[in-house]
């Protein structure tokens, strides 16, 4: 066993998935090892094939058991005040997700709360949501802003997310979503909260370097198209990557304005076509699928998987967690519902919180295990990657590496 400071480790007897390559190229090492200098991987292979040089590493034998990349999160809310269950007693009794939202209800509920909250009060909340997605093997995390949808709130939640990951072993990719709606004070001035809030509030986080990317929420109940792209073209003067939530409860045409800025994804995707997914292709855009949203809310139109199978887009898995259409922070959940209601396949799903996750989040250091990457790692009591989406409601994670850390 490794132990705190010890830079040179050796994992022998593992069943290794390392997702180095395409689907079509999928693989597992039985027998496999992977040596770690410091928090990098150094080497991967056969057991039998381990370099004389590795042979005074600290070992650690993994009993046969199934290793894989530390999965990644690449779409969630984590930060926010309050929750809104109330409101999923409203849809259970037939109020529509837009019809919530303009009676005072959806995100503008959470903006109410949030508003409130300290900066303590939101990291102890906060803490007790990422605790549970590190308990299911995640080491990346992406979080967003947009509960604020004032210049002050929306930098808070942003620091928020920083100090988070000076509390736990988790890395933490944040993006500004001060385009998530707009806010009451200026519901009948779209533009005029673009222009005062939104952009002066991005320049701030970005000053602040809270700022990892910017997003943005494309449908009838957030912004429109012509106010999302005057906010991504501040985005692009900061050199900042873009993301979008697009095309989920409508087709608002939320991917061409995000493929036209070479989105690294595009979330949701329900009511996306198959223009949409030649666009994302042409793009290099990552399709970021959601089920848990698509389940909460009830939803009876799917993503178009098949098209973005057909031209080759990138599909990456998350948790959507936020407190009204998602309160979900089980990754292994999320796999499992893209693969019962989506028909994504058990490894589709695998790459898509690896790999792919971490393309939708402009990381080309992890998300693999593969020589050079950033040693994050999780062991599982598993058999085959296949019982990820296979399993419902069970987490069977052993041990969890991070940057070579056991």
């Amino acid at each position: 066993m490794a132990t705190a400071g010890y830079n040179k480790n050796l994992i022998r007897n593992a069943k290794i998935v390392p997702i180095s390559g395409s689907i079509e190229d999928f693989k597992i090492i039985n027998n496999g090892a992977i040596a770690i200098d410091g928090d990098k991987v150094s080497w991967i292979g056969k057991d039998i094939s381990i370099p004389d040089k590795f042979n005074k590493y600290c070992e650690y034998n993994a009993h046969g058991r199934l290793i894989t990349p530390g999965l990644i999160d690449c779409h969630t809310h984590l930060v926010f005040g309050g929750n809104r269950a109330q409101e999923f007693d409203m849809r259970l009794n037939g109020k529509s997700y837009e019809e919530i939202a303009k009676s005072g209800g959806g995100i503008a509920s959470t903006v109410k709360h949030t508003r409130s909250a300290s900066f303590n009060d939101l990291v102890c909340a906060s803490l007790v949501r990422l605790d549970d997605m590190i308990d299911n093997g995640v080491t990346t995390v992406e979080i967003k802003s947009g509960y604020g949808l004032d210049i002050e709130t929306e930098c808070l939640m942003l620091r928020v997310a920083k100090k988070l990951e000076t509390l736990r072993p988790i890395r933490v990719q944040t993006s500004f979503l001060g385009s998530h709606g707009i806010a009451d004070e200026y519901k009948n001035l779209p533009d005029r909260y673009i222009e005062d809030v939104c952009i002066p509030a991005l320049i701030k986080a970005n000053n602040e370097g809270l700022v990892d990317a910017v997003d943005g929420f494309c449908e009838t109940v957030a912004l429109n198209v012509k106010q999302l792209e005057k906010v991504f073209k501040s985005a692009k003067k900061l050199k900042l990557p873009i993301k979008l939530h697009a095309e989920q409860l409508s087709h608002s045409g939320g991917v061409k304005l995000a493929t036209s800025f070479n989105a690294i994804s595009v979330d949701h995707l329900e009511y996306a076509n198959e223009g949409d997914a030649i666009a994302m292709s042409q793009s290099d855009s990552v399709a970021v699928i959601l089920p848990g949203a698509f389940y909460t809310l009830n939803e009876t139109q799917k993503p178009p998987i098949g098209m973005f199978r057909k031209h080759r887009v990138p599909i990456a898995i998350a948790t959507d967690c936020n407190p009204g259409s998602s309160p979900m922070t089980s990754i292994l959940l999320a796999m499992n519902m893209s693969s019962t209601l989506f028909k994504i396949t058990p490894i589709e799903a695998l790459y898509g919180v690896t790999t792919n996750a971490a393309k939708a989040l402009a990381l080309d250091d992890r998300g693999q295990i593969k020589v050079g990457m950033i040693a994050d790692l999780a062991i599982w009591d598993l058999d085959h990657p296949s019982e990820f989406s296979y399993r419902i409601g069970f987490n069977p994670l052993y041990k969890r590496i991070f940057g070579g850390s056991y």
